[in-house]
């Protein structure tokens, strides 16, 4: 990652360098350490995640400083894939990649208009020295009405298909609306039923490979579909998740019981499932959330920052438009499959074939 090196000529003031160095050196001690992320160094592995980075862009308090942008570019990192939401500006994406580096690229949607939509894109971020795009890259439209008031979701969500090692993987990621302060919120039910339902029926016309025709769809098998981003389910318990597992996606067991992705970790808004199986991509048990706020903006760095937080807000409240109210949530899988392929053609050998 470059923002070392960019930072000796940031525009910074001193003090704000010297934060940021220290900063850095705190999350990258924690990224590293046993409750952090794994090294993704190791070629079999591959770390997906989803993140939901507060109205980034202009938000009702403007831009970001430059600093945070340091500490999210070092925590995406850690990442080989990663899915993000609530993109308000191009600038302040390009920015964030420049300072990941050069092997690092982006694919985003257009702006999602109208009061709903809130002006956002969504986009995915890959590091090209592990995940290749393959091509597909697509704004999912229902092709029937939700419900008599609803006709689509209130933003489009983005599919795009990649390929990692032995694992070609169509990934699909979502903001679905929040609607009322309640878990079961009629329309956010709906905008999950609606879109896991579709993806599920049509599993296996997803495909960033092989080309099939309409007569060889017919019990051919789809490759990798994977479901993540920002769903606004409260609870694992809610009929909300309910939707999205009914449906035939399975939240991969690292993620089962790790706490909440809000601040507080007290609700599940995030979420990464994949439909029914996978191929050439398993599940290897190491997933979980990274809690930022333990390490920059921090409780005790209140009085750091107090001059830069607006009258009309808190610190608490601050933080969260500087980094976010969501906490990235992440997944391990295993690429190689080279072991089972092995296998396969042994067994097909020993048989004659």
């Amino acid at each position: 990652m470059t923002s070392i090196t960019e930072l000796r000529n940031a525009n910074l003031a001193t003090d704000a360098r010297l934060r940021v160095v220290t900063g850095l050196q705190r999350l990258r001690a924690a990224l590293r350490s046993e409750g952090g992320t794994p090294d993704r160094t190791v070629e079999s592995g591959l770390i997906i995640a989803t993140w939901n980075i507060r109205e980034f862009g202009r938000s009702k308090f403007g831009y970001r400083s430059d600093e945070p942008y340091y500490y999210i570019a070092e925590i995406l990192n850690r990442f080989d894939l990663v899915a993000l939401q609530e993109v308000r500006s191009l600038y302040c994406l390009q920015r964030l990649t420049a300072l990941l580096g050069a092997d690092w690229e982006y694919l985003v949607t257009d702006v999602t208009f109208g009061t709903r939509g809130n002006s956002e894109r969504m986009a995915f971020v890959y590091d090209r020295r592990k995940v290749r795009f393959a091509g597909l890259a697509a704004e999912i439209v229902l092709p029937t009405p939700l419900s008599a008031d609803v006709v689509q979701l209130a933003r489009s969500p983005y599919v795009a298909g990649f390929r990692a090692g032995w694992a070609q993987i169509n990934l699909c990621t979502v903001h679905i609306i929040y609607g009322e302060s309640v878990k079961d919120d009629p329309r956010r039910v709906d905008e999950i039923r609606g879109l896991a339902r579709l993806l599920a029926d049509n599993a296996v016309q997803f495909r960033s490979g092989l080309a099939l025709r309409n007569d060889e769809l017919e019990g051919a098998k789809g490759e990798n579909l994977l479901l993540l981003g920002d769903f606004n389910i409260f609870n694992r318990e809610d009929v909300t998740m309910k939707a999205l597992t009914d449906a035939g996606f399975i939240v991969p067991q690292g993620l089962s019981s790790i706490p909440g992705s809000n601040v507080s970790k007290d609700k599940h808004y995030d979420q990464i499932a994949f439909f029914r199986q996978t191929t050439g991509l398993t599940p290897t048990g190491r997933a979980g959330v990274f809690d930022c706020f333990e390490h920059v903006y921090r409780n005790s760095d209140r009085a750091t920052y107090e001059a830069e937080v607006p009258s009309n807000s808190t610190y608490n409240t601050w933080r969260t438009y500087q980094m976010s109210d969501h906490l990235p949530m992440w997944c391990e899988f295993q690429i190689d499959d080279m072991d089972g392929y092995l296998a396969s053609l042994q067994q097909e050998f020993s048989n004659g074939h």
